[in-house]
């Protein structure tokens, strides 16, 4: 939008500029001086970013419109994490892995002399198999854990996780549980998660996607000790911005409704694009949505001048 000669005008939740890159993606994988190179040329073309603005908080859909806004663009993503609803959850030391990383990469908590409190286990069960599993248990590493577990319900072959982060997570020490499901949390005597147990699990027939379902093995649950556990299951899109504008469709996943081609939504003014509309999708997949969005909110703006 700013290459076509419009003021462009980012609101941010957070203190800082740069959402999953700057926060779910560790240094190892993403140095933030990167993403900071992205955004300093973005400066430049003139973008004006607004940090703790949390749109349907501090500023609603009407005060936009009343600050002469032509074209939303909605890019909240998913960041609520899912639980799996078990026993124990709420121990201390059992955490979201959205929290995890967010404390250790945007807060500091793995920085020397930085303040902010985050758990260091020594013992780490990290519950999930996708990429952001992987960025979790590699993180717990460098956090100092002396032993940490990826725990899965399906086998190896079934992780969504791209097979280098899989490769890189062995090569730093990461055990795989596969085939095991975490059914219980226990605490001592203070509310700390001192171990979980384990539901050890066969694979089924597939299921509607394609995937074969896990099966549990009747009887056959283990304790495996450990003091922090990262879940890491699934993320669902944000619900702030939807709830809070009246008008705006939504799918029964929670996702915004968007048309296919230009991406806008069921009120005129707003497009949307990323994990607000795809669920839990990539980086770059939310890139071209952005891309998209732009030419047909361009497009719209300039045909009613």
């Amino acid at each position: 939008m700013a290459r076509q000669g419009f003021e462009v005008h980012v609101y941010e939740a957070l203190h800082e500029i740069g959402g999953v890159l700057k926060y779910g993606i560790p240094e190892f994988r993403l140095p933030n001086e990167v993403v900071d190179v992205e955004i300093r040329a973005l400066q430049q073309m003139g973008v004006k970013f607004n940090t703790d603005s949390v749109i349907g908080k501090t500023l609603g859909y009407d005060d936009l419109v009343a600050a002469g806004f032509k074209g939303v663009f909605v890019a909240s993503g998913a960041g609520l994490p899912r639980f799996m609803g078990i026993p124990g959850e709420n121990f201390i030391g059992v955490m979201s892995s959205n929290e995890y990383l967010t404390r250790v990469n945007l807060m500091g908590a793995g920085k020397a002399g930085w303040a902010t409190p985050v758990i260091r286990g020594r013992n780490v069960a990290v519950i999930g198999g996708g990429n952001t599993a992987m960025d979790s248990c590699r993180t717990a590493r460098r956090m100092g854990a002396e032993k940490v577990y990826i725990v899965y319900r399906r086998s190896e072959a079934e992780m969504p996780a791209r097979l280098e982060e899989v490769r890189h997570a062995k090569e730093e020490g990461v055990t795989f549980l596969t085939l095991h499901n975490p059914v219980e949390y226990l605490a001592d005597e203070n509310g700390r998660v001192r171990a979980m147990r384990l539901q050890r699990m066969i694979l089924g027939e597939p299921d509607a996607s394609g995937r074969r379902s896990p099966v549990p093995v009747e009887g056959d649950i283990a304790e495996l000790p450990v003091d922090q556990v990262i879940v890491s299951v699934g993320v669902s899109p944000n619900p702030l911005i939807p709830d809070s504008i009246d008008g705006l469709e939504v799918t029964r996943r929670g996702t915004l409704a968007v048309d296919d081609n230009t991406l806008r939504t069921s009120l005129p003014l707003i497009y949307a694009g990323g994990d607000i509309v795809r669920g839990g999708a990539t980086v770059i997949l939310a890139m071209g949505d952005g891309r998209k969005a732009a030419s047909a909110m361009a497009e719209a703006i300039l045909s009613e001048n």
